[in-house]
């Protein structure tokens, strides 16, 4: 699983919001009640057949520090190998483009990553304007506050929005050149017609010359990638689980947590990990917000997310089926991951 937002409260009303630090502006584009908007989506999942459950709304308070948890297991290699990318080539990445560059980033979350990026630039050019976009206003405010005080050379003008919704604004707004960021492999939870989707708008908001750095996890060894997504301490479990838990503390639900497991395993002819709720037993749960009563087969699957793998043909023809241009691909020493660059041509 890889980060791709939050479902914080934010504000339902959309407005500009103007914050004391004036190196700081956060745009709220987010226009209604995600509480709202969590219901529609349980019931319409567990309507649907087979059930389902958006990876988004994983994201919680508890889901997004038991995420942080998963990020630091021995088993889930993705962060470290990333991480260890940037720290490599961080300098090679922002010397790719010339002139003074604007950084974007999508789904920024707590930007952790992304203070690599920052500083390779800041080492090239006296000031820096950061673009954020993520689905929470609350994140979005403390992750900039952080890194204002790291760099006082930074300025911040923030979107809370989802994906599309912040690329079309971004899209009215004047920049110079630009360097957009997608990491963490968040392409990876989008099947391959959303991922065109997601990088043709991508594309739109960005000029001729511009680049995107953008993470992929990799095809490899099927034992490597499942016991990433199966951690012998059970975290993964208790974040797959934990969707469950916010529908009883949101929603008046009563899954009982015991009568689920978490499975995940890797489907090599399509490329992707498949993540789901098994229900152990045939049984019966009542959401009383939603005044749904759910039937559930010994056996039956809830499908909560999938996370595609690639090699690089395969990123090298996403980039041209999207009016990009792979330029480079950098990975970590044992070739798990990647950091493409790819150029807006």
């Amino acid at each position: 699983m890889v980060k791709r937002g939050s479902s914080y409260y934010v504000p339902t009303v959309a407005q500009s919001e103007p914050i004391r630090d004036p190196r700081l502006f956060i745009h709220n584009l987010v226009k209604r009640d995600p509480l709202a908007g969590f219901a529609e989506d349980v019931r319409r999942g567990l309507s649907a057949r087979p059930k389902r459950f958006l990876p988004k709304y994983f994201y919680d308070e508890l889901g997004s520090q038991l995420f942080e948890a998963i990020c630091l297991l021995p088993e889930y290699y993705l962060t470290r190998a990333e991480n260890e990318i940037l720290k490599r080539y961080s300098d090679q990445i922002a010397g790719y483009l010339d002139g003074q560059i604007t950084l974007v980033e999508m789904g920024s979350g707590s930007a952790s990553k992304t203070r690599l990026i920052i500083e390779a630039l800041l080492r090239r050019q006296q000031e820096l304007l950061f673009i954020p976009v993520d689905i929470s206003a609350t994140a979005l405010e403390s992750s900039s506050r952080i890194l204002l005080q790291s760099y006082p050379r930074l300025k911040i003008e923030a979107y809370a929005a989802d994906y599309f919704a912040g690329l079309a604004e971004l899209e009215k707004k004047p920049r110079g050149r630009t360097l957009a960021l997608f990491l963490g492999s968040n392409i990876s939870n989008f099947d391959r017609d959303e991922a065109l989707r997601f990088l043709h708008a991508l594309r739109k908001m960005l000029h001729t010359g511009d680049a995107l750095l953008l993470g992929v996890d990799l095809k490899k060894d099927r034992a490597v990638l499942e016991a990433a997504y199966n951690d012998t301490l059970g975290v993964t479990s208790a974040f797959n689980l934990n969707v469950l838990a916010r529908i009883n503390r949101e929603l008046g639900g009563t899954f009982d947590l015991r009568k689920f497991r978490h499975r995940a395993f890797y489907n090599e002819a399509a490329g992707r990990i498949e993540i789901y709720i098994e229900s152990l037993f045939k049984q019966n749960v009542r959401i009383d917000k939603l005044d749904l009563e759910v039937e559930f087969a010994a056996g039956e699957l809830i499908h909560t997310e999938n996370s595609y793998k690639y090699d690089l043909t395969g990123i090298a023809q996403l980039a041209a089926s999207t009016g990009f241009e792979l330029s480079h691909t950098w990975t970590d020493s044992q070739k798990r991951f990647s950091s493409n660059l790819l150029l807006a041509n």
